[in-house]
C-alpha cells in the first residue's frame, strides 16, 4: 500500500471532514465474495488435470511430471472429455441465470443481505464438490458456483460503490477485481501442488469468513433512504464517514438522488427511452463486451507456448502463478491510479497496448508457423504477454466493473447491473466455447489479429461514448450522460 493511502487510513482529518478507514473496512469485507468468486472461476485450472484420463493428459504429465500423474492415481473418479467440458462451462450459464435476479433482490432487501445470501450458493458448490463421488454432482457443484459468482459480480460492486465518497469511489471499485485476482492467484498457488478435494476443502473457508467479517458490515445509505429510514442512513453514513465528519450536505445530495429516483418509472421501457440511463446501458454493455473479446482468453491459453517460446524451461504451474502475481499487482496499480489518472485513460491506454500486443504476437506465431527461424526473438511474445497482462489488469480488468456502480442512477441500478452482468456471462460462455473452435479454423496467429481489430474498436468507443466519472457525483454523470455539460 502507497504512502499516502497508508496515511489516509491512520490519520483522522479534522474540521468535519471524513474519515476513510471504515469505508476501506466495508470495501475489503464485500471484496471477500469476490475472493470466493476467483477460487471458483481458478478451480478447473489445476482440478479438471487430475480428473482426466491419464490416456488423454499426456500434455499434463509432460508438464507436470510425477505430480498430475500420483494425483490422477488417487482419484476416486474420472471424467470423460464431455463432462469435463460441463464442469468447465456450465459456470458461466449458473452465472447469467443469477445476476439479474440478484440485481433486482439488491433492491428490495437490501445490498448487504443479498450478498450473505450469496454465501449459501457458494457453501453448496464445496461441499458437492469435496463429496462429489461422480461427474454429475461436480457438474451441479459448478452450477451452484456459477449462480454465487454471478450474483456476487453484481451484489458486490453495487455495495462497493454505494458506500464509498466521490473521492476513493475508483480506488475502492477497483477492489472487486483485485480481490478476484486474489483468488485466483490463491487457487493457483494451493492447486499447483495439492489433491483437488483439499483445495476445495481449503477454498471453502472463504464463503464462511465472508459472512463472519461482511455480518458487521452496515447497509447502504442510498437503499435506506430509498426505504425511508433516514435515521437508519445516517447512522450507516456515520460509521462509514466517521464521527468528525459533516454529513448533511451529502446525506443531502443522497436524499435529492433518491426522491428524483422515487418520482422515475424504472420500468425497462423508461430505461431504453430516457438517454441518461439509456447511454449508461449502453456503455455498461460496451465495456463488458471489449473486457471479454480484449482477447485475455486467448493470451492466457498460449502462455505455456509464449513461455516455450523465449526458451523457458519453466513447469507451467510456476508460469501459471507468475501470470497470476503480474495480474494482482497490476490490478493493485488501477486501484491507486484511478483517482489520479482517472477512467478514460487507463481504459485507452489498455486498449491500445493490448491491440498493439496482440497484432505482434500475431505476427511472431505466423512466422512461426511458417517455419521462419524466430528462435532469436523468442522474448518478444513474452514481453508482450507481461504488457498485455499488465495493461487489461489496469484497464479493461477492473474498470468495467467499477464503473457500473457508477453509471446506472439508483432507480435502474439494481436490473441493470443485472442486466449487464448477464450480458458479460453470455459473452464469456461464447468466448469460453469458440475459441478453441475458431483457433482451429483460422489459427492462433488470426485469432491475435481478430481481437486487436476488436481492441481498435473498442479504442474508438472509449474515445466518443465513454465519459470520465472520476471526482463526479451521481447526479453530475447523469448528466453527462445526458449530453449536458457540467
Amino acid at each position: 500500500m502507497d504512502k499516502p493511502t497508508m496515511h489516509m487510513l491512520s490519520v483522522q482529518e479534522k474540521g468535519g471532514e471524513t474519515r476513510k478507514v471504515n469505508q476501506y473496512i466495508a470495501a475489503v469485507a464485500a471484496a471477500i465474495a469476490a475472493v470466493a468468486g476467483g477460487t471458483i472461476l481458478a478451480w478447473t485450472s489445476p482440478a479438471l488435470p487430475q480428473l482426466m484420463p491419464l490416456v488423454t493428459n499426456t500434455t499434463n504429465l509432460a508438464r507436470n511430471g510425477s505430480l498430475v500423474n500420483s494425483l490422477n492415481q488417487t482419484a476416486d473418479f474420472l471424467l470423460n472429455t464431455r463432462d469435463s467440458s460441463l464442469v468447465s462451462s456450465i459456470l458461466a450459464i449458473g452465472a447469467a441465470i443469477s445476476a439479474l435476479p440478484v440485481g433486482m433482490l439488491a433492491s428490495k432487501i437490501g445490498r448487504r443481505p443479498t450478498v450473505l445470501i450469496l454465501s449459501i450458493p457458494f457453501t453448496i458448490n464445496w461441499l458437492l464438490t469435496i463429496f462429489a463421488n461422480g461427474a454429475g454432482m461436480l457438474i451441479a457443484a459448478r452450477f451452484f458456483a456459477g449462480l454465487a459468482t454471478g450474483g456476487a459480480c453484481v451484489a458486490a460492486p453495487m455495495y462497493i460503490g454505494e458506500i464509498a465518497e466521490t473521492s476513493i469511489r475508483g480506488s475502492l471499485g477497483a477492489y472487486f477485481q483485485l480481490f478476484l485476482t486474489v483468488g485466483i492467484l490463491f487457487t493457483f498457488v494451493v492447486g499447483g501442488w495439492t489433491h483437488w478435494r483439499t483445495l476445495s476443502i481449503v477454498s471453502a473457508v472463504f464463503p464462511i469468513l465472508l459472512v463472519v467479517v461482511f455480518w458487521w458490515m452496515p447497509e447502504t445509505p442510498q437503499y435506506l433512504l430509498g426505504k425511508n429510514r433516514r435515521r437508519d442512513a445516517e447512522k450507516s453514513l456515520r460509521w462509514l464517514r466517521g464521527p468528525d465528519a459533516d454529513l448533511s450536505a451529502e446525506l443531502e445530495d443522497m436524499q435529492k438522488e433518491v426522491d428524483d429516483a422515487a418520482r422515475n418509472n424504472a420500468s425497462l421501457l423508461s430505461m431504453i427511452t430516457s438517454r441518461a440511463p439509456r447511454m449508461a446501458l449502453i456503455c455498461g454493455l460496451g465495456l463488458m463486451f471489449f473486457q471479454q473479446f480484449s482477447g485475455i482468453n486467448a493470451v492466457i491459453f498460449y502462455t505455456n507456448n509464449i513461455f516455450q517460446s523465449a526458451g523457458s524451461n519453466i513447469p507451467p504451474v510456476i508460469a501459471t502463478i507468475i501470470v497470476g502475481v503480474v495480474q494482482t499487482i497490476a490490478t493493485y496499480a488501477s486501484s491507486v491510479l484511478v483517482e489520479r489518472a482517472g477512467r478514460r485513460i487507463l481504459l485507452l491506454q489498455s486498449s491500445i497496448i493490448m491491440g498493439i500486443c496482440l497484432v505482434i504476437l500475431g505476427i511472431y506465431f505466423k512466422l512461426q508457423h511458417a517455419q521462419v527461424n524466430v528462435a532469436a526473438f523468442g522474448w518478444v511474445p513474452l514481453v508482450c504477454l507481461v504488457l498485455f497482462i499488465i495493461s487489461f489488469s489496469m484497464g479493461f480488468g477492473p474498470i468495467p466493473w467499477m464503473m457500473m456502480a457508477e453509471l446506472f442512477p439508483v432507480e435502474f441500478r439494481g436490473a441493470a447491473t443485472g442486466f449487464t452482468v448477464v450480458a458479460n456471462w453470455i459473452l464469456v460462455f461464447i468466448v469460453t466455447l469458440g475459441f478453441p473452435i475458431m483457433k482451429d479454423a483460422i489459427g492462433i496467429f488470426s485469432c491475435f489479429w481478430f481481437f486487436a481489430a476488436i481492441m481498435v474498436i473498442g479504442t474508438i468507443f472509449v474515445f466518443f461514448l465513454i465519459p470520465e466519472t472520476k471526482g463526479k457525483t451521481v447526479s453530475q454523470i447523469q448528466a453527462i450522460l445526458s449530453g449536458k455539460r457540467v
